[in-house]
């Protein structure tokens, strides 16, 4: 029987209710006997999971009379993923200093709620999420890609400038992603109870075993608000169940903080993960494992997600389906992966379209090796050509990204 759906008020009311999905092609291909299941976050309405946080921080502040349409101001300190520091603008408007999700979740709600917006956004992230928020009616400001600890970000701490900017401007807030209880609790009071909820009411079946519960969740940290805030859903579920934490090499979220010594303080691609200092609301011990991934293997993983499952995700999903493989794989992991029914969750953050103008995913999508079709294609379009087509044919076993000049998009 067809579910009936419901008129929505607004998009902030299809913010979150994203499907979990069974990940059996890539499960089978990894000789898994697990159900591996993918949470896909990136089908909420503003395309990752940081929408749930910006709309569970802005409609709390306004419960609790902080923030008043049409009078405050929301100004949120960020340092992005790399440790890149914002220049903020001065005005009355909402001022947000992102990596681009969360301005995304918060350009989205501020359009509907009639607050103007401020975005600022390290120069590495990509351009479709400055053109997505523009769209959204924000002002977006690009800032250099810098340490946290440079004389130049110095100059401009992000933190000492928020606070500014709150005492200055009369109904100044800030939000702050890294320090508010309501980044932890919207995973805690929503993602975590649609994946328990959507395991429980789906019945375990002589082909398709469950235990019921969740023995595993595997989440990527940036803020660490998502990992915390599972972590405290699935144990009040189940006191059994293993979190896993996703950071990357250059990161400095995981514990124990040897493994952060590989790879301290280099850059990467990927975006969304990992910081240079801890948040507040990221408590590191309510994960029993963490995991560092490299930018290459979080992109095969994300071509493994589109060619075999056909989820079109971006890089931090791909990190989070690369570290779960890999800690299947560990003594503590291999004992779930070879129990049938035994349910491992990885959660999905974010989708592809806002990184298409990436190398990294021109790469895998332009230059990926060639299917058998294409020898087919080949010996097709090489056959003999009406004498009025005198165009050549092109040899599609050597079709590339140079030659067909897409490397300037």
């Amino acid at each position: 029987m067809a579910q009936h759906m419901q008129i929505l008020d607004n998009a902030l009311d299809a913010v979150g209710k994203t499907p979990l999905i069974r990940l059996d092609k890539i499960a089978q291909s990894h000789g898994l006997k697990c159900n591996l299941l993918g949470k896909a976050e990136f089908m909420s309405v503003g395309g990752s999971v940081k929408d749930r946080i910006a709309k569970a921080m802005v409609e709390a502040a306004e419960k609790d009379g902080i923030l008043i349409p049409g009078q405050s101001v929301v100004i949120e300190p960020t340092s992005g993923n790399t440790g890149s520091l914002p220049l903020i603008l001065l005005g009355v408007a909402s001022i947000d200093t992102v990596f681009g999700h969360v301005g995304i979740g918060l350009a989205l709600a501020c359009a509907i709620k009639g607050y103007s917006v401020i975005i600022t956004l390290p120069n590495k992230m990509s351009l479709e999420k400055e053109a997505l928020l523009r769209a959204l009616g924000a002002e977006v400001i690009r800032t250099p890609n810098v340490p946290h600890d440079s004389p130049e970000s110095l100059i401009s701490s992000v933190l000492s400038v928020a606070r500014r900017l709150e005492k200055e401007i009369p109904g100044g807030v800030i939000l702050d992603q890294y320090r508010n209880v309501n980044n932890p609790l919207a995973h805690e009071w929503t993602t975590g109870p649609e994946i328990i909820d959507a395991i429980v009411s789906t019945p375990s079946t002589p082909a398709r075993p469950s235990s019921g519960k969740v023995d595993a969740i595997v989440a990527g940290a940036g803020t660490g608000g998502t990992v915390t805030g599972l972590s405290r859903a699935v144990r009040k579920h189940n006191k059994d169940c293993i979190v896993v934490g996703i950071d990357p090499k250059g990161s400095i979220l995981a514990l124990p903080e040897a493994l952060n010594v590989e790879g301290a303080g280099s850059s990467y691609v990927v975006e969304g993960i990992g910081y240079d200092f801890i948040p507040d609301v990221l408590v590191q011990k309510e994960v029993d494992a963490w995991l560092k991934t490299e930018d290459d293997e979080s992109f095969l993983a994300v071509q493994q997600l589109m060619r075999k499952e056909g989820l079109l995700v971006g890089g931090s999903s791909g990190s989070a389906l690369s570290g779960a493989l890999r800690w299947l794989k560990t003594e503590e992991g291999s004992k779930v992966a070879s129990t049938p029914g035994a349910n491992v969750v990885v959660v999905l953050p974010d989708g592809v379209r806002n990184y298409m103008s990436k190398p990294w995913f021109l790469k895998i999508a332009m230059e990926s090796e060639p299917t058998p079709l294409r020898e087919i294609i080949g010996k097709i379009l090489q056959k003999e050509v009406p004498a009025e087509h005198n165009a050549p044919v092109p040899d599609v076993s050597t079709l590339s990204l140079k030659e067909h000049d897409l490397a300037r998009l």
